[in-house]
């Protein structure tokens, strides 16, 4: 009788996303919201999605861009539900996506109209919608951002991005971490750590991207893929793992690079920039993501 009712559970959260029926259209799911303070909000999704894009997207974008990140936030969000096993998401970007309602405009709101029901394939099944804020020039492998476990879905490859319009602080940056702030973020690792002594770059990915870290300390040494180094450190403070140069000056380490964000799939300062210069939601898209195809789910 429990497998039974598991199974009716499942049957009809496949029936709420739609997931793995290419071209099929539907109604427009309803969701739930779990909010920063953990009231659950019911919404339709597109309610949901406009929120996302308010809330990754800076006011007085093009339309354009807009309506490439609904696409890839409502992909991300079926996707995302699916891999749950549920139709609650998180409203935090540290769970899921950032959502800001209040910061809602009649642009977004017609970017979403525009787009309505439009998500991701690819073989018949939603992508993983990644995007960041900027690729620094250049996107990676999903492996190399991320710290993937999994194989590196053929969907996902490193183009160019044009991402010089990203600000000063994001194209260039540079960050200070004290030793006693590394010695505390590496011991959510599993180390104990007295004193780091120095940090060396084992490897990099064909974008300059770390991809293996090594961190030597007193009592010995321990070694990180670049991704999980910058989430120990914290993603908004190490922005990302495009980094050019490690350097020791007194009590703490200096980080140079460029790009904000894990770099995989579409970067939003390129997309801000192809929208600009006349490119379409779905080129962009298809731009950033390899053989995949974009279909209606509900009208």
């Amino acid at each position: 009788m429990r497998l039974l009712k598991r199974c009716v559970v499942f049957i009809v959260i496949l029936n709420l996303i739609g997931c793995g029926q290419q071209g099929t259209q539907g109604e427009e799911p309803t969701i739930q919201v779990k909010l920063a303070d953990g009231r659950i909000n019911k919404m339709k999704i597109e309610e949901y999605i406009a929120g996302v894009v308010a809330g990754e997207m800076k006011k007085g974008w093009e339309k354009n861009a807009y309506a490439a990140q609904a696409i890839i936030a409502r992909t991300f969000t079926l996707k995302r539900l699916e891999e749950n096993g549920n139709n609650t998401i998180s409203a935090r970007h540290e769970e899921a996506q950032a959502y800001r309602p209040e910061n809602i405009t009649p642009e977004i709101r017609e970017a979403i109209k525009m787009t309505r029901g439009e998500v991701i394939t690819y073989q018949g099944e939603y992508i993983q919608g990644w995007f960041h804020s900027s690729a620094g020039g250049q996107t990676t492998s999903a492996k190399a951002g991320l710290a993937y476990k999994e194989a590196e879905p053929p969907y996902i490859h490193s183009v160019e991005s044009p991402d010089g319009l990203a600000p000063a602080d994001i194209q260039d940056w540079q960050v200070s971490v004290g030793l006693e702030e590394l010695a505390k973020a590496l011991e959510r690792a599993g180390e104990k750590i007295v004193q780091v002594k120095d940090i060396q770059v084992l490897k990099r990915d064909d974008t300059g991207r770390i991809v293996q870290i090594e961190i030597i300390y007193e009592q010995g040494s321990m070694q990180l893929h670049g991704a999980e180094f910058r989430t120990l450190i914290g993603p908004d403070k190490l922005k990302s793992t495009l980094i050019k140069s490690i350097g020791r000056s007194g009590n703490s380490f200096t980080f140079s690079g460029s790009g904000y964000g894990h770099g995989v799939g579409m970067s939003q300062w390129g997309a801000y920039n192809m929208a600009q210069k006349g490119k379409k939601a779905e080129e962009i898209v298809n731009y950033y993501f390899k053989d995949v195809k974009i279909v209606k789910k509900w009208n």
